[in-house]
């Protein structure tokens, strides 16, 4: 089953602890807090949860309205993304500082999106700042919400009203329907591959449109297998973002995995593995859905036998977790290896469906621990008295250990490693929990 989280956006102009709200919904300190405006210039994108709803949570850089600044021009476009993309809006002003020119023009700004939102007057961390937030019904937004971000004062109470605002989580729910998504930086060749994709097959069922605006979702049947193609390509209809269009594409790619089983991560082979394709890596690792990295364009570059595997060790040795997804070399302009992509795809959706018996995962592991035992800690011996998987799609195991917290990580990659190595999940994220037995 998949499904798709809320979208909640803090907005504001710069200086009024937009990233302290934000570290404090998510009890993290993502974002970079400094005194100076205007720090938070790329946009952080993280889950959040509150009295058992889940949403997205987006800290935006500082708003400048009308600013010819490069700096604030880029971080603008990316702000405006945001409001587009959000269920929901959270305004942040800061009591101090009064009603300022600026807070008037994005209020202004704010109120044609139509979005849902609160305005939530920050810094109010005694009764006498508390008072103040009572001007702020000028900016005609509503009533003003009075929080200390620093200290959590007001927050739970304004998480509170954000829940009840939300729309619900949308459900995608067909186990014999892959749902598959094509995702990576603009010019890497999603469209290409989409329409090479189509192009193989003629059985195509219907045009559906997706749950993103310009995002079309289509339905195909190949050999037998039904088949979703979640398509980001949208992003080249949409006008342009100025130096947005990079956080542009890491919203819409985040909601497409959410989506998703299977995610082809489409790399243009002339620019190599990026940072930005890492992100998206983590992204779907994260979310535990099926990956395929995709060198694109291959038909450009001039190599040997040997080049594949050249682009293979440089990317793993970039982000060695990769080892253990499919690679695949292709050309969406002539259509070099594109079958072999729907086929990968298929193969890894029955992949994280797999079931490994308990009795299998025992007598397997029973012999790797007895010859390469946990180390011990503290003179403390160390013992995995039991192991089970407990879920599908994506696959968990549980290890029953009598101390799991002196399980170190290198051990615990080594557990991986053996696991992968006897039963598979090529191309699948694989959770590990180490409980005490």
């Amino acid at each position: 089953m998949s499904k798709i989280k809320p979208l909640v956006a803090i907005v504001g102009r710069p200086n009024v602890g937009k990233s302290t709200l934000f570290n404090r919904i998510i009890e993290d300190r993502k974002s970079i807090v400094d005194s100076v405006p205007g720090v938070t210039r790329d946009r952080v994108y993280e889950d959040a949860e509150w009295a058992g709803r889940k949403f997205s949570l987006i800290d935006t850089g500082g708003y400048m309205p009308y600013s010819d600044d490069k700096i604030d021009k880029a971080t603008r476009a990316q702000a405006n993304v945001a409001v587009e993309e959000a269920d929901l809006l959270l305004f942040v002003v800061d009591v101090r500082d009064s009603i300022t020119g600026i807070d008037r023009d994005v209020a202004q700004i704010l109120r044609k999106s139509n979005k849902p939102m609160f305005l939530v007057v920050n810094k109010c961390d005694n009764q006498k700042y508390i008072d103040d937030t009572y001007e702020f019904y000028e900016l005609g937004l509503g009533e003003p919400f009075p929080v200390s971000a620093i200290n959590g004062r007001g927050v739970g109470d304004l998480l509170d009203m954000v829940i009840e605002k939300l729309p619900v989580e949308l459900y995608y729910e067909d186990e014999k329907r892959l749902n598959m998504a094509i995702i990576g930086k603009p010019n890497a060749g999603k469209s290409s591959l989409t329409n090479a994709l189509l192009g193989i097959e003629k059985s195509i069922v219907t045009d559906i449109p997706g749950t993103t605006r310009d995002a079309i979702d289509t339905d195909l049947d190949y050999d037998g297998q039904e088949i979703t193609l979640i398509d980001t390509a949208g992003l080249r209809k949409k006008k342009k973002v100025d130096d947005g269009v990079e956080f542009y594409s890491t919203v819409r790619a985040n909601k497409s995995i959410q989506r998703c089983d299977v995610t082809v991560l489409v790399i243009d082979a002339y620019q190599g593995f990026t940072r930005q394709d890492a992100n998206i890596v983590n992204t779907v690792i994260r979310y535990r859905k099926g990956l395929i990295i995709a060198y694109n364009k291959w038909d450009l570059i001039n190599g040997d036998v040997n080049t594949a595997q050249d682009y293979f060790d440089r990317t793993v040795g970039l982000y060695s977790q990769l080892k253990y997804y499919p690679f695949i070399f292709i050309s969406a302009k002539n259509g070099r290896r594109i079958r072999n992509v729907l086929d990968l795809a298929i193969e890894i959706f029955n992949e994280r469906k797999k079931t490994v018996p308990t009795k299998e995962l025992n007598k397997y592991f029973e012999k790797i621990i007895e010859r390469t035992p946990p180390p011990a800690e503290k003179g403390r011996y160390i013992k995995i008295k039991y192991i089970s998987q407990v879920h599908t799609a994506p696959p968990v195991f549980v290890f029953f250990s009598n101390f799991p917290k002196s399980i170190g990580e290198n051990y615990r990659r080594f557990l991986e490693g053996k696991l992968r190595d006897e039963f598979g999940f090529n191309g699948v994220p694989i959770s590990m929990r180490f409980r005490k037995k």
